[in-house]
């Protein structure tokens, strides 16, 4: 039987979280620099645990003010302690509720940049390693970022989108575009079921892009998260699919 994982992110705010955490299998909590904070941290942490829900940490850039989006160039001392800042936190939040932090996402502008930035990738790889050498890599699937932690000897999970389209480089299309998101609860689960399925993913520029397909990423803070997150893992059960974190 095939198995995928479904992750979402989750800790920012949006009042989702709970019902949320009874459908996927892994979580990526926020760490309070691009939205959420202690608290919040917190109770995912707990509702995670509650429901047998792997946790992850959902680093970004310092930028409240754009939900981690805007792309940062910061000194690299400084973004090592950026990094080192959030998930000492959510390690010492993990601690405490007796829940082990399993693998680290990077958030939005962070995540995109070090997908393609071989600098950038090489130093969130090696500040992940001194940290913890255990925590996995989650990224963009068939990424720079991907091959970068594998060299530093780090694990990897292979992430796609069931909410994003695709250039014909692999790459998401970016958010100033218009058709960047998937709207449509269809053809989401269409798009999701062929990555995991076939190992490709239509892309807007009409080429199939080989893909590999170890997590799907649902965003908690969509208007219609709970429904969608309910429809894709409907669909992946009726195609005998198995749910299970990596």
């Amino acid at each position: 039987m095939k198995h995928v994982d479904l992750n979402v992110d989750l800790a920012e705010g949006c009042g989702n979280d709970q019902r949320l955490l009874q459908l996927v299998t892994s979580a990526n909590v926020a760490c309070g620099l691009h939205a959420g904070d202690f608290n919040e941290m917190r109770k995912a942490i707990r509702w995670a645990k509650e429901n047998q829900v792997q946790v992850g940490a959902h680093p970004s850039f310092p930028d409240r003010e754009n939900f981690g989006r805007t792309n940062m160039q910061l000194p690299d001392e400084e973004l090592k302690a950026c990094l080192l800042y959030q998930l000492g936190a959510i390690k010492a939040l993990c601690e405490a509720e007796a829940v082990p932090l399993a693998y680290v996402k990077p958030h939005g502008a962070l995540y995109n940049q070090a997908a393609k930035d071989e600098a950038l990738a090489t130093l969130i790889a090696q500040t992940l390693k001194a940290f913890d050498p255990k925590l996995k890599l989650m990224g963009l699937s068939g990424s720079l970022m991907l091959q970068v932690a594998e060299q530093q000897g780090l694990g990897v999970i292979s992430e796609v989108f069931a909410d994003r389209h695709y250039l014909a480089d692999g790459s998401l299309v970016p958010r100033t575009r218009p058709d960047a998101m998937v709207e449509n609860d269809d053809e989401a689960i269409s798009q999701v079921l062929q990555m995991v399925l076939q190992g490709t993913v239509p892309s807007v520029d009409g080429v199939e892009v080989p893909i590999k397909a170890d997590s799907i990423c649902l965003h908690g803070d969509g208007e219609h998260a709970i429904s969608f997150a309910e429809k894709i893992r409907q669909a992946l059960t009726e195609h005998n699919i198995q749910l299970k974190s990596h």
